[in-house]
């Protein structure tokens, strides 16, 4: 079901489009009457004619102005425009000739209009208001003074321009209408996925709240042990393995307290404006000291101003994951590079691993999906891509035609 804004945005749009076709029927019927009068063909009662073509022309400068206005447009003042056409065609087929005029067949249009667009009640009103017209019209109307054979030939070409522009109309509002259907459709379904992802989201953070409050004790007492163990023991092999085990320790507790700030930050809006090149540069010596046994060469490509940006905490963690990924692939000669145009910044990262699995290629990204065998949780690359939707751009993992997986980072540059 459509939401009741979708709803309202809907019938906003199909009033833009009733109002243009009903300018175009407007020009067509007002040089169809032109011509009649100069030419002479048909005796008409004009003044009727024209008073009810001005009427049909204030109806579209009026509905033109109130649709610049920020009032939503109900079904049911769409209903009413069309039932407004209704009676216009109506009273106009009533000076022309009534039911033996060939464009009495134009009442399809607004039909075809509502049955496309409202439900079904207002459709049904509307079909008894053309209906109750035609009616009518086969005994009440004006009838044109003209020779049988005049008349004939006129039935028959006006048959023919009633049924093209009949046509003509149909088909421009049902593909239009055909191409907003698929567009809500799309939208419907981009957010079900969105929905979906927000809750396996807040699932993972859950779980990785929990995790980290536990893990604060285990790791203040790990470190309070590393530190006696150092202070008993003076061997000097056993010293530099417990003081790597202490940085790792520490990097584990840093690592939580920064998680803790993060959370603070976006939940303040604390985020920093900084450029491409510095948030890219920082990010990689946080990440070579988690990982000293990477080694990765970096380039910066872009040409031109360097792009600012404003990212957030879980943005800089989404990048630390891919790094993670590319060194858990292959640690050695990484290629990191950093390009940029005018809409936006390009970050890839090679690595000489063994690639994607073409058998889970088309899962990768989502939780617990992961190419890592029993080392990995498969979460990282779907925090990342979480991450990097939410701040407007996109993550993408190719295999490279001479080996190992690109992973390609697309972010907005600030205007």
């Amino acid at each position: 079901m459509l939401e009741p804004a979708q709803m309202l945005s809907a019938s906003h749009q199909n009033l833009w489009r009733l109002t243009l076709i009903r300018i175009l029927v407007l020009a067509a019927q007002g040089g169809s009457v032109g011509f009649a009068y100069l030419s002479g063909l048909l005796p008409l009662p004009w003044l009727p004619l024209v008073i009810t073509l001005g009427v049909s022309a204030v109806l579209c400068l009026l509905t033109a102005l109130r649709l610049r206005g920020p009032w939503p447009v109900t079904e049911l003042e769409y209903a009413a425009q069309l039932g407004c056409d209704l009676i216009i065609h109506s009273v106009l087929l009533y000076f022309t000739g009534g039911s033996t005029n060939p464009f009495v067949s134009y009442y399809l249009v607004p039909l075809t209009i509502a049955a496309a667009t409202l439900p079904w009640l207002y459709s049904v009103v509307l079909s008894g208001l053309a209906l109750a017209g035609y009616t009518l019209l086969l005994e009440f109307y004006h009838p044109l003074e003209m020779v049988l054979i005049e008349r004939e030939k006129l039935l028959i070409y006006g048959m023919w321009l009633s049924f093209a522009l009949a046509a003509a109309l149909i088909t421009f509002f049902a593909a239009k209408m055909a191409e907003e259907l698929r567009r809500q459709e799309q939208a419907r379904a981009q957010r079900r996925e969105e929905d979906l992802r927000d809750q396996q989201l807040l699932a993972v953070a859950t779980q990785a709240a929990g995790a980290a409050h536990e893990l604060g004790t285990p790791l203040a007492t790990m470190s309070v042990l590393i530190k006696e163990l150092r202070r008993e023991h003076r061997d000097p092999l056993l010293q530099e393995d417990l003081g790597v085990l202490q940085e790792q320790v520490q990097l584990c507790k840093d690592s939580l307290q920064h998680l803790v700030r993060a959370a603070e930050a976006d939940r303040r809006q604390a985020v920093v404006e900084q450029s491409a090149v510095a948030w890219l540069e920082s990010t990689l010596n946080r990440w070579h000291l988690m990982r000293p046994e990477a080694t990765y060469r970096y380039q910066c490509l872009g040409a031109g101003a360097v792009p600012r940006l404003l990212p957030p905490a879980d943005l800089t963690q989404a990048l630390l994951n891919l790094l993670n990924n590319a060194a858990d692939a292959c640690p050695d000669k990484l290629d990191i590079r950093l390009d940029w145009d005018s809409a936006e910044l390009v970050l890839s990262i090679r690595d000489h691993g063994a690639g994607v699995p073409l058998a889970i290629a088309e899962q990768i990204g989502k939780p617990f999906i992961t190419t890592k065998g029993g080392k990995g949780f498969g979460l990282g690359l779907f925090l990342s891509q979480a991450s990097v939707t939410r701040a407007g751009g996109s993550v993408k993992l190719y295999n490279h035609e001479a080996g190992g997986t690109l992973t390609e980072l697309r972010l907005p540059r600030l205007p």
